[in-house]
């Protein structure tokens, strides 16, 4: 799974991962969330419409959930069950980023969702990309022509969503891999392609 703040750079990575993946032969499902499925990209369209800016936080969560069990069982355990590996644009871990931290809801209420919504699903890897917040903030305006609702938020937003994603990476070190997404396109490749290397020689027979 890929995770990261807003002009973090990893939808600019997802190709260049599904093709590495696919280059050892691996049988890849590119997929996002919220998203993934039909009624998943209609949820998507309400939760980063900027006409919904007065939506509550829980309304939001629960919307983000109702997406994801979707997702769930549409797509991702489906395609586990048929061998392939689902390189996935955002999971769980944007929940208690977004609205944990950014909307700061108890991160306890998000915890009880996961192990209720999805019996605690988590992905075996997940490369988070960091990068400090003014720069993927300027980064997001450059490339968008409307920012959407969540790309709206304030700086203070997006430094707790930050600061959520960045302590769960050091709480669960075997599962997070840290990409710093403010190097150069190429040493931010470089990066990827280490983790993903050693993380498929660690399961060689996956």
């Amino acid at each position: 799974m890929l995770e990261g703040i807003e002009g973090a750079g990893k939808s600019t990575q997802l190709k260049f991962i599904q093709q590495l993946l696919q280059s050892t032969e691996k049988n890849v499902i590119v997929t996002r969330e919220p998203g993934g499925t039909f009624l998943g990209e209609q949820i998507r369209e309400l939760l980063l419409s900027p006409r919904l800016e007065g939506m509550s936080a829980d309304t939001e969560l629960l919307l983000m959930f109702a997406a994801r069990v979707e997702h769930v069982q549409q797509v991702i355990f489906p395609a586990l069950a048929a061998g392939k590996w689902v390189l996935c644009d955002r999971f769980t871990s944007a929940s208690y980023a977004y609205q944990g931290g950014g909307r700061e809801l108890p991160l306890s209420r998000i915890a009880k969702l996961e192990s209720w919504a999805l019996n605690c699903l988590r992905p075996d890897l997940i490369l988070l990309f960091d990068v400090p917040v003014r720069l993927g903030l300027q980064r997001a305006t450059t490339r968008c022509q409307q920012l959407d609702r969540f790309e709206q938020e304030k700086i203070d937003f997006f430094d707790r969503a930050r600061t959520i994603y960045l302590s769960l990476a050091k709480k669960y070190p075997d599962q997070y891999r840290l990409i710093d997404s403010s190097l150069p396109l190429t040493r931010v490749q470089e990066a990827i392609q280490k983790v993903i290397m050693a993380f498929l020689e660690e399961n060689r027979d996956a």
